[in-house]
């Protein structure tokens, strides 16, 4: 056999092992890896999460708060698809003052006949990082006082490998929707109030 021959055999021959470790290597990171189109599971913790107001008024601003009582998310980052609802405990609304707080419960979102505020999602636009922030274009229906809209609003989305939190900002039009304005002679306040959202909790 040519002696050319011979060294390309050798140098063949010498290459196998080094080939059988990269592809090893190479199948090895890619099982590890996390698949984009994976579904997430969130679950909101309670103790982490809440629903802040803010309402414009001519005397001060109105701040406010509502406790969550529940939530689970469920969301496929390659189709956009998400399911799951988030549920806020109505008769927990308060803002510092007794008896705003009763006129609210009882004039307003009427608390004890519509003791829950829930939020359906059916869709989020955007591309999630699977570390880090992003921010989705979340779609979903709002239930409150005894009916559904649809409403959609920008959710900024924070992974991480402990967990994931969540911040949103968003309009409630409360008497385009069917509730009372609570104004009285000296004191009015807007027809819109503004929610603050922030939720945080384990990913599955």
């Amino acid at each position: 056999m040519p002696a050319v021959h011979l060294k390309l055999m050798k140098k063949m021959f010498r290459s196998i092992p080094q080939f059988v470790l990269v592809t090893v290597l190479t199948q090895c990171l890619a099982a590890e890896a996390p698949s984009p189109a994976q579904e997430l599971l969130l679950q909101l913790d309670p103790a982490k999460s809440s629903a802040d107001i803010i309402l414009a008024a001519s005397l001060h601003t109105v701040h406010g708060s509502f406790a969550l009582k529940r939530g689970t998310v469920r969301f496929n980052p390659a189709t956009g698809q998400a399911s799951g609802e988030i549920v806020f405990d109505a008769t927990s609304g308060k803002t510092g003052n007794s008896s705003r707080d009763n006129k609210m419960h009882n004039d307003v979102i009427h608390s004890q006949r519509y003791p829950e505020i829930v939020f359906h999602l059916d869709r989020a636009d955007g591309i999630l990082s699977p570390s880090g922030d992003s921010t989705l274009q979340v779609h979903g229906m709002f239930g409150i006082h005894g009916a559904e809209h649809e409403v959609i609003f920008p959710v900024q989305v924070n992974l991480a490998a402990s967990g994931w939190s969540a911040k949103a900002s968003f309009q409630v039009p409360y008497v385009q929707w069917g509730m009372k304005n609570p104004s009285v002679l000296f004191l009015r306040v807007a027809d819109t109030v503004q929610v603050q959202f922030h939720a945080a909790g384990a990913v599955q």
